[in-house]
């Protein structure tokens, strides 16, 4: 498993080889993403700095498998058509599962209560 690293900040992990993780972390779709996607109200990543791409220590992939076990199935899942687009056709390719090791603010907090 490889970890995605921004500013010393583990992101999130996937269960993927290097090639994979270093193709889906830095994809135009998955930066587009986490530039928009938001922790604590801050962008996970403000477009200029490094990503980094990295095994993933015991701890992230304990917290990884924890998530997937905890996950339902149920979840809101949106295929990326952007990262789709950029690879080769082939639907022989295997899926990757990705967990964020951050929290995500929830869309419904960033928006403003009627007075």
């Amino acid at each position: 498993m490889f970890t995605l690293e921004i500013d010393g900040t583990a992101i999130a992990v996937i269960n993927g080889d290097e090639a994979t993780a270093r193709d889906l972390f830095t994809c135009d779709g998955f930066k587009e993403d986490i530039r928009s996607m938001t922790t604590a109200g801050r962008p996970i990543w403000n477009g200029t700095s490094a990503l980094t791409v990295r095994k993933s220590t015991e701890d992230e992939i304990e917290e990884f498998e924890d998530a997937l076990a905890a996950d339902d199935g149920e979840g809101e899942f949106e295929p990326d058509a952007q990262h789709a687009a950029e690879g080769d056709g082939s639907e022989d390719e295997e899926e990757a599962d990705i967990v964020f090791l951050v929290d995500i603010d929830d869309e419904d907090e960033d928006q403003p209560l009627d007075a």
